[in-house]
């Protein structure tokens, strides 16, 4: 007597991982859709041959929609949207993979791997001259304020000229990469009297100035190691004449009457004339038609 035995196979064994945890380094630049985690280093397996469903979630609050999977049948984890290390550099990913599809009503054995995404600073922004403000809508751009400085005309100074609102200077915000910053005029400096230390920015001069012409002063930052991030900032240098003289008051003492119930922003009158206003006035020998 011959006896037919079918063996039917039972769904009872979970999809398994080869690395159920990876960890993986992301370049902030690397190109949208460009491959993160290939597919062969995470596709699962299961001993009762059933058709592998992926999803991949994140556990990091607004990391979402960065990375994705190509498709529910293939794990592959690809950059979905440009990255920005500003915004976040470490997430953690779960690849969930189930012998069921999500919608199936029939009971699902499932596996999950963890994958540690690092997100490298790339050098993706020029060099910025500080004090500077941050573009709301933006921020790889700083907008830095003019530059500006007084010299007095023939004569030479021979300490770096004071500058407002500050000295020249200019850092690379990539800062975990920190490149140095070399500084170099490009422009405006007529008959070379004005010259700028390559690595400290300050600004001095080589010699005399003749006419009272004022100088705007283009100066060039530019990162070493890659000289195509740079940035350029203008300095205006004003031509005055020199002060001999500081200015003095015309009177020592100035007197003043003030009246109760006055409104703020009133006139305060001179003392013994409720008429007039009173005015405080300076004079300076330099400067006699000012």
């Amino acid at each position: 007597l011959e006896i037919l035995v079918t063996v039917l196979n039972k769904n009872d064994n979970d999809p398994v991982f080869a690395q159920p945890n990876l960890s993986r380094t992301v370049p902030e630049d690397t190109k949208v859709n460009a491959t993160v985690v290939a597919r062969e280093e995470l596709s699962a397996t299961d001993a009762d041959l059933d058709t592998i469903y992926y999803e991949l979630t994140t556990t990091v609050q607004d990391t979402e929609g960065y990375f994705a999977i190509r498709g529910v049948n293939n794990p592959e984890i690809y950059l979905q949207k440009a990255l920005d290390y500003d915004k976040f550099n470490l997430t953690t990913l779960l690849l969930y993979a189930r012998d069921r599809p999500v919608t199936s009503s029939e009971p699902t054995n499932t596996a999950t791997a963890t994958i540690t995404i690092a997100v490298e600073q790339s050098d993706t922004r020029p060099p910025w001259f500080l004090p500077c403000t941050l573009l709301h809508t933006d921020s790889s751009v700083c907008i830095s304020s003019l530059y500006s400085g007084r010299v007095n005309i023939s004569q030479m100074s021979t300490e770096p000229l004071l500058l407002e609102p500050g000295p020249i200077y200019a850092i690379d915000p990539d800062y975990t990469i920190n490149d140095r910053i070399v500084y170099s005029i490009v422009g405006g400096n007529r008959d070379e009297v004005f010259s700028v230390d390559a690595d400290t920015g300050n600004l001095t001069m080589n010699k005399i100035v003749t006419s009272p012409d004022s100088f705007l002063l283009q100066v060039m930052a530019t990162q070493v190691s890659n000289i195509r991030k740079y940035s350029v900032a203008t300095v205006e240098i004003k031509v005055i004449n020199r002060s001999l003289h500081p200015p003095y008051f015309e009177k020592g003492i100035y007197n003043g009457t003030a009246f109760v119930g006055l409104p703020q922003g009133s006139f305060v009158y001179q003392a013994g004339d409720p008429s007039t206003p009173l005015v405080i006035t300076a004079m300076d020998e330099d400067f006699p038609d000012v």
